[in-house]
């Protein structure tokens, strides 16, 4: 049977906290030469000081002190006990600086998680700027689309695309998301452009399912500032973003994509926008991490870099480059 250790209770707690401070105290008295050079150090009285030596002694059941009405000297247990208490502090204090410079200077290991497309498409190209900047930050990337507890999996800095329900982390939104509806301009040629929105439903579509709930996205169509879902039919049904515009591109109906997966297709012409992007508030292109008082430099100069290119791309967290593609009419 596996022996697992006690689990401290506050008393306990707060008892050992009292103890490192009798040993910050104790090791001050020695280096001061008695209690009240000691105590006007440390900003007490000496009487307070006298009585927590007089406790640590209690403590331990050893005299630490030959006390006279003139100075303080150290027994021989308590010249052995210095040199632990020392050391002790020492290594403490080592401790904490390596803490403190570890989280100041932009090193070490970073945990990201990232959603398929979006990670290929807008991070990874960048990402040798980023290690040209940072040399001593070491990127370990996963690639998944399904929900990740990062706080279970000890990720650092998780991007999601969606909308957000956990509320134990911190969120700062990259971009908005815009929605397009295309088609490849073959296709129009050989089945004609749909005016309206009830003409959708004469037309074939690619649709996106969700791998963890198994539900389809609606169609979103522009309807002033709201967007009114539709259900124009499903021919095709994919859990995967860049199929959408794969089998868009192949001239086998119309979908809905987010700009994010369009962005490369519509650059070269294999996929159009038919109808004005949808945006709506609550989707969004999120960085997320765990709720940390102090954030470590490592992930804080990897967000502030996602932030930048992100900008440099002609997006954030209110507009995109959509809002300035021109509608294809079908015509030549």
């Amino acid at each position: 049977m596996i022996e697992y250790p006690p689990i401290l209770n506050t008393c306990d707690i707060y008892s050992r906290m009292d103890k490192l401070s009798l040993l910050q105290q104790f090791v001050v008295a020695v280096e001061q030469g008695g209690f009240a050079a000691a105590a006007k150090h440390l900003g007490l009285s000496p009487s307070t000081l006298s009585k927590s030596m007089a406790r640590l002694e209690q403590h331990l059941n050893i005299k630490l002190f030959h006390r006279s009405t003139r100075q303080v000297s150290l027994t021989e247990a308590g010249s052995r006990y210095l040199i632990s208490a020392r050391n002790i502090i020492e290594e403490l204090e080592q401790c904490e600086l390596q803490l403190k410079q570890s989280n100041e200077e932009p090193k070490g290991r970073v945990k990201v998680s990232l959603p398929v497309s979006y990670g290929r498409t807008y991070v990874m190209p960048s990402l040798h700027r980023f290690i040209k900047r940072y040399p001593d930050i070491q990127l370990d990337l996963s690639f998944n689309d399904s929900y990740v507890d990062i706080m279970e999996q000890g990720i650092d800095l998780c991007v999601r695309s969606g909308t957000l329900e956990d509320r134990r982390l911190v969120a700062r939104k990259l971009s908005t998301i815009d929605f397009l509806i295309c088609a490849s301009p073959g296709y129009i040629e050989n089945n004609g452009y749909p005016l309206t929105t009830a003409q959708f439903t004469e037309h074939p579509w690619i649709r996106f399912r969700y791998r963890q709930t198994g539900r389809l996205h609606p169609v979103l169509v522009p309807d002033g500032d709201i967007g009114q879902p539709c259900d124009p039919g499903r021919q095709f049904i994919v859990d995967d973003g860049e199929a959408l515009a794969d089998l868009c591109a192949q001239g086998l109906g119309l979908t809905q994509v987010p700009h994010f997966i369009a962005r490369n297709w519509l650059n070269n012409g294999r996929i159009v926008p038919i109808r004005p992007y949808f945006r709506s508030e609550k989707y969004g292109v999120y960085l997320i991490y765990p709720k940390r008082e102090f954030l470590p430099t490592k992930v804080r100069v990897l967000i502030d870099f996602l932030v930048a290119e992100t900008e440099a791309a002609d997006e954030s967290a209110f507009h995109t480059w959509a809002e300035k593609l021109s509608i294809y009419s079908g015509k030549k």
